[in-house]
C-alpha cells in the first residue's frame, strides 16, 4: 500500500512537472515574438536593411524612440485610442447595465422577444452590417468623429446577456426589502442592485476596453482622416505607406510604443484582470 501510494506521488509530481514545462515552453514561444519587436526597435533602421539578424548584436539604439517623440502621429493615434476606449467602455457599461436591469426585473409586453432579438446580434458578424452601418453614419455626418467610432461598439449583445444573467442571480428579496423603504425603482437599481454587480462590470468593462483598443475594421472605415486615426489605423497606415522610407526600426518602436499603454494598465490592475477572466469563466 505505501508503495502504491509513493509511486502515485512520484507520477504525480512528474506531471505537475511536465505540465510546467509545457507551460513555460508555451509562455517562450508567445513572448518572443514580443522580444525580436523590441529588440528591431533598438537597432537602426540601416543595419536592419542590411540584416536583420543584427539585432542580436550590439550597437543598439534610442534613436528611433526620439524620433517617434519628435515627429509622430503616433500620440494623436494614442489620444484617440484612449477617448475611444474609455467612452466605449463606459457607455458599454451603463446600456448594458439598465438594459439587464430591465430585462430581469422589470415586467413588459414582448420582453422575452425583445430579450431573444437582442442574443441574434452574437451571431451577426460585423461584417455582414457594414454597408448599412456606414451609410448609415454617413447620413449623419458621423463618420471621422468620436462619436461614430465609439456608438457602433456600445451596442453589445454580450454585454446585455452578462448583466441580465447577474440581475437574476440577485434575489428577488433584496428589491422587496428596498420597496418596503419606499425606494422607487431607479434607487433600487442604482443604490442597491448596481453595486453588488460590481465583479461582472468589471469583466464586461476590461473586455471592452480590450477589444475596443485592439479593434481595427471600424475605425478603418470610418476615421479616413489621419487626425482620427486609432492607434491600430495609425501604424497600419505607417507600415503599408512608409516602411521602407522610415524603416523597420522605427516601425516596430511605434508597435512597442503603442502597447505601453495596455502593459501599464495590466501593472496596475492585474488581480482585478485575473479576478474578472476567472469569473467569465465560471
Amino acid at each position: 500500500m505505501a508503495a502504491q501510494l509513493a509511486s502515485g506521488a512520484v507520477g504525480r509530481r512528474l506531471g505537475d512537472r511536465v505540465i510546467l514545462a509545457a507551460t513555460i515552453a508555451l509562455a517562450i514561444v508567445m513572448v518572443l515574438p514580443m522580444l525580436w519587436a523590441v529588440g528591431l526597435s533598438l537597432k537602426s533602421n540601416a543595419e536592419l536593411l542590411v540584416d536583420t539578424n543584427s539585432v542580436l548584436k550590439a550597437p543598439w539604439t534610442l534613436r528611433n524612440y526620439y524620433d517617434i517623440l519628435i515627429g509622430s502621429g503616433v500620440f494623436r493615434w494614442l489620444l484617440n485610442s484612449i477617448i475611444v476606449s474609455v467612452g466605449m467602455s463606459l457607455g458599454v457599461l451603463a446600456l448594458s447595465s439598465l438594459a439587464g436591469y430591465g430585462f430581469a426585473r422589470l415586467e413588459f409586453p414582448g420582453r422575452n422577444v425583445i430579450f431573444v432579438l437582442v442574443l441574434f446580434g452574437l451571431a451577426i458578424p460585423e461584417q455582414a452590417v457594414i454597408l448599412v452601418r456606414h451609410q448609415l453614419f454617413s447620413d449623419l455626418d458621423l463618420h471621422n468623429t468620436y462619436a461614430g467610432l465609439m456608438l457602433p461598439g456600445m451596442s453589445a449583445p454580450f454585454g446585455v446577456f452578462l448583466m441580465t444573467q447577474y440581475f437574476k442571480a440577485i434575489p428577488t428579496e433584496v428589491d422587496e426589502a428596498a420597496m418596503l423603504d419606499n425606494a422607487s425603482r431607479f434607487k433600487i437599481f442604482w443604490r442597491v442592485l448596481l453595486p453588488m454587480t460590481l465583479p461582472a462590470q468589471a469583466t464586461l468593462g476590461i473586455f471592452t476596453f480590450l477589444h475596443a483598443w485592439n479593434d481595427y475594421w471600424w475605425p478603418l472605415v470610418s476615421g479616413t482622416n489621419e487626425q482620427m486615426y486609432t492607434l491600430t489605423v495609425g501604424i497600419a497606415s505607417t507600415q503599408m505607406n512608409f516602411a521602407e522610407s522610415a524603416g523597420l526600426g522605427y516601425l516596430m518602436a511605434q508597435a512597442v510604443f503603442a502597447g505601453l499603454p495596455i502593459l501599464i494598465v495590466y501593472m496596475f490592475f492585474q488581480k482585478y484582470i485575473v479576478r474578472a477572466v476567472s469569473g467569465a469563466a465560471t
